[in-house]
């Protein structure tokens, strides 16, 4: 269970990621994986919304969701293993 939380996690990381990317490419978010990948995304990201993370024309709301991600994914796994191996 630990191993596929641990997969998730890395999966959405390549997703959040590739949302990203996509805004390099103009027209990409139209596409159907564009649509796919803003339809799992949004909700995540959107939480970050309200902490305004751009400087400029640079947002910073992918890294730090990524960055969140992990640390609550970690802390996640560290929590779980300790209820496995505690037995």
């Amino acid at each position: 269970m630990i191993a596929l939380i641990s997969k998730a996690i890395t999966i959405y990381t390549y997703v959040l990621v590739i949302y990203a990317l996509l805004s390099w490419f103009p027209g990409a978010y139209d596409s159907k994986i564009g649509q796919f990948i803003i339809r799992i995304s949004r909700p995540y990201l959107s939480m970050f919304d309200r902490l305004n993370l751009s400087i400029g024309p640079i947002d910073f709301t992918i890294i730090v969701a990524i960055f969140v991600l992990q640390l609550a994914g970690q802390g996640l796994i560290l929590i779980l293993a300790r209820l496995v191996y505690m037995i």
